[in-house]
């Protein structure tokens, strides 16, 4: 992960201009491409973060462990989301690069727009983002927004949706087969 730490922040010193976006591969009861619009001059530092761990592989193989249904699908626990990891701490992980202050915006939470998760501290996000399945206004100013879906959101509508109100994907979840960087 050292190699990522070094790739985010030559992605921030060098400015927004190397990442415009990353394509996620996704396999299990979607399948499909969905393609990112990442928005470094909103959210620099997380967007560094983000295409600084696709670029290393750490998303491959990574599932959407909490998924609910008319809200949202999130993804990118690098730490205990890989697929078959059985150890049910999927979506309590991150990655080895530090934790980002919060980036927030006045963009709305709009159905396609990709959002850093965290815990209850503003500045705890670090590898996991998820995507808005329908307008969630509740977030606005509240999360920090990287992007939005350009392309397959119908491959998004069709992840496996979670159970409960965690949204805890039961079985098999989907899987981000690999996440590059468009650039």
């Amino acid at each position: 992960m050292r190699k990522a730490l070094i790739a985010a922040l030559g992605v921030v010193l060098a400015g927004p201009a190397l990442a415009t976006g990353i394509d996620i591969e996704v396999a299990g009861e979607a399948n499909g491409t969905v393609s990112i619009d990442l928005f470094e001059d909103v959210a620099p530092a997380h967007v560094a973060q983000i295409t600084a761990l696709a670029k290393d592989g750490a998303y491959d193989g990574v599932v959407f462990h909490r998924v609910m249904d008319g809200f949202m699908a999130q993804t990118g626990d690098v730490r205990f989301g890989r697929e078959g990891d059985t150890s049910g701490r999927a979506g309590m992980g991150g990655s080895d690069l530090p934790d980002l202050k919060a980036e927030f915006s006045d963009l709305p939470f709009d159905r396609g727009v990709v959002g850093m998760a965290r815990s209850q501290s503003p500045d705890s996000a670090n590898s996991q983002f998820f995507i808005m399945f329908e307008p969630g206004h509740f977030l606005n100013g509240q999360y920090t927004v990287i992007g939005k879906v350009t392309a397959g959101m119908e491959v998004v509508d069709a992840i496996k949706r979670g159970q409960g109100q965690s949204g805890a994907v039961p079985g098999k979840p989907d899987v981000m087969t690999s996440v590059t960087v468009t650039e």
